[in-house]
């Protein structure tokens, strides 16, 4: 399997609950994203260090860092944004996740291959706590719209929506968005206990100033 075959089979995996594959190409729609950055928060030092991640989540050495997938810049897959409804195209799109006032990122995802596992964890720095806010508020939007539509079920699942808060629950998989200061983190999860993202998304939230 090709690196990019194997990008688009796990996000894919991370966002109906199992691996399909998709042929298409990765689109990375904002070059030279941490250039002069003027967010307050460093992202890179926001995030879980592998060891973290392999303790929280219990697999130890068999949780490893997918291979191109350890990036700085947010990713579109057009190939799987052209399978679902305009709405829910976001569940494919970081550039619409994560909107265009990003000032820098980085998302890492993790797979425990003998458990069948997958965990990602992400976070996008804007140059104010406000910017941010307008991101989150976005996006709280863009989860609403699809859950209304006929894909809801199968990419938004249950919903839960607090003032800083995002969670969606489509089967084994799961999404959790959370706003602190300039920083909105992102946590996603296939096969992992309910428990598993709610630590890594505590850790992180408690690096964020």
């Amino acid at each position: 399997m090709t690196a990019r075959a194997l990008l688009v089979s796990v996000l894919a995996a991370l966002t109906t609950g199992c691996v399909s594959m998709v042929g298409g190409t990765a689109v990375r729609p904002v070059p030279g994203l941490d250039d002069d950055s003027r967010s307050p928060v460093d992202v890179d030092a926001v995030l879980l260090e592998p060891a973290q991640m392999q303790a929280i989540t219990g697999a130890g050495d068999d949780l490893t860092i997918v291979p191109s997938m350890d990036g700085k810049i947010p990713v579109d897959i057009e190939a799987l944004m052209n399978t679902v409804a305009t709405e829910c195209q976001w569940v494919f799109a970081e550039s619409q996740t994560f909107g265009d006032e990003v000032e820098e990122f980085h998302k890492t995802t993790f797979q425990n291959p003998p458990g069948g596992g997958l965990i990602s964890q992400g976070a996008a720095g804007y140059r104010d706590a406000r910017t941010a806010q307008r991101a989150f508020d976005a996006l709280v939007v863009r989860i609403g719209g699809c859950d209304g539509t006929e894909d809801g079920p199968g990419y938004v699942g249950s919903l839960e929506v607090t003032p800083d808060s995002v969670q969606t629950r489509p089967g084994d998989c799961g999404r959790d968005y959370r706003l602190k200061s300039a920083v909105l983190v992102e946590v996603t999860f296939c096969a992992f206990s309910e428990s598993v993202p709610d630590i890594v998304m505590t850790n992180i939230l408690a690096n964020v100033p």
